[in-house]
């Protein structure tokens, strides 16, 4: 499979020397490992806030490439769908997975040598067992009511 993000021509470990909002637009996608993570449906405890993880993906998920099958046009069928950037990192650090780049940088630790910047594949983060590839089943074939059924431990 080719990696969908051109990781050519950016600087090495840009991540480490600018902050966020100082990011150009490629850079900031390819901070992106391709885990899937991010489009699983999660569920939030209204008592304790806690979120938990589920293998329901995304109705745009593509199971086996582990990405959105219409990204760019994604509002238009899920109109909900969360646009990180770097002004609204904070208020969504909760649902985000440990092992995502954009949370580890946030919050100043390193990414995972399995990571495409730091491996040059975006194969690794399959190989290294933390993606949803092959992983997931599609939120139109599960009831809502029934996807606590469907929680899972974070892949790290």
């Amino acid at each position: 499979m080719s990696d969908p993000i051109d990781r050519s021509g950016l600087a090495k470990r840009f991540w480490e020397k600018k902050r966020f909002d100082q990011l150009s637009p490629r850079e900031w996608e390819a901070l992106c490992d391709g885990c899937g993570k991010c489009c699983m449906n999660k569920l939030e405890d209204e008592d304790t806030g806690e979120v938990a993880l589920t293998n329901v993906a995304c109705r745009l998920f593509d199971d086996s490439s582990c990405r959105c099958a219409q990204y760019d046009i994604r509002h238009q069928f899920v109109p909900d769908c969360i646009v990180l950037k770097p002004g609204n990192i904070e208020k969504n650090l909760y649902w985000m997975p440990e092992t995502c780049a954009y949370r580890l940088v946030y919050e100043g630790k390193p990414l995972f040598d399995w990571h495409p910047l730091i491996s040059g594949t975006a194969e690794t983060v399959h190989r290294a067992g933390v993606s949803m590839q092959n992983a997931t089943v599609p939120e139109f074939e599960i009831p809502e009511d029934d996807w606590e059924d469907y929680i899972i431990e974070e892949p790290v």
